[in-house]
């Protein structure tokens, strides 16, 4: 099967290394140079994961993320400048499932788009590899079919969201260190900051809670995070 891949960038030269990576790998590639195109190309072409620059002149990056998030859970990776932190931080926190800073190895951009895709494919699992589905309190998660709901309603999880949930309902007694919590959710011994894990954390926290649950994830203070109870709010 080949992967789809849209590449949104203003910068040429970047959006021609990373189609240069991501063809050697075997991907179908498209491209947009500006936010607006980017929504053009994203409805017209349907593609399996979007490589998103954040800063874009204008409807930048973050604009596009959530305008896609209104209807799409389609996986997103966020290029960064190094020195735009908050800005990677929040795009996690809207809906980006991974992010790579630049200048970026063009090796570790493609090994991170592989494990994003790999953990979307668990979605067409047959039925040898079937997994029960995970629940605590009013929350449950189906592998199988990629889907989680709280009491009845259905959750837009992120590909690595999707991921740490699922560890924590696997191991629903267990303390979870960042460690864990990383290798639960990311593959190819890829490295990601405590600050990232914390933003995929309160992601998760933000939609639950929208959802009438506000102990999904609790914090054991020096240790790491622990599943909650998982039921609505009093």
């Amino acid at each position: 099967m080949t992967h789809r891949i849209l590449i949104v960038d203003d910068d040429l030269h970047i959006r021609e290394v990373i189609r240069v990576a991501l063809k050697k790998a075997g991907m179908a590639i498209f491209e947009a140079r500006d936010g607006k195109e980017a929504l053009t190309r994203f409805a017209a072409d349907k593609p399996d994961l979007i490589i998103l620059d954040i800063g874009m002149p204008e409807f930048d990056g973050l604009d596009v993320c959530r305008e896609i998030r209104k209807a799409s859970d389609v996986p997103i990776l966020f290029l960064s400048a190094r020195d735009d932190e908050i800005d990677r931080v929040l795009g996690l926190e809207i809906g980006g499932d991974d992010y790579v800073t630049k200048p970026f190895s063009p090796r570790e951009l493609v090994a991170r788009v592989n494990v994003i895709l790999r953990r979307i494919a668990s979605r067409g699992q047959d039925a040898k590899a079937s997994q029960a589905a995970l629940s605590q309190g009013r929350l449950s998660v189906d592998p199988d079919q990629h889907l989680a709901e709280f009491a009845g309603t259905p959750l837009r999880l992120t590909a690595i969201e999707f991921g740490i949930l699922r560890a924590f309902l696997t191991r629903p007694t267990l303390v979870f260190s960042r460690e864990q919590i990383m290798s639960a959710a990311y593959q190819l011994n890829i490295q990601v900051s405590d600050r990232t894990i914390d933003s995929h954390i309160r992601n998760i926290r933000a939609k639950l809670s929208a959802v009438n649950c506000d102990n999904v994830i609790e914090t054991i203070h020096g240790v790491g995070f622990k599943l909650g109870r998982c039921e609505p709010q009093a």
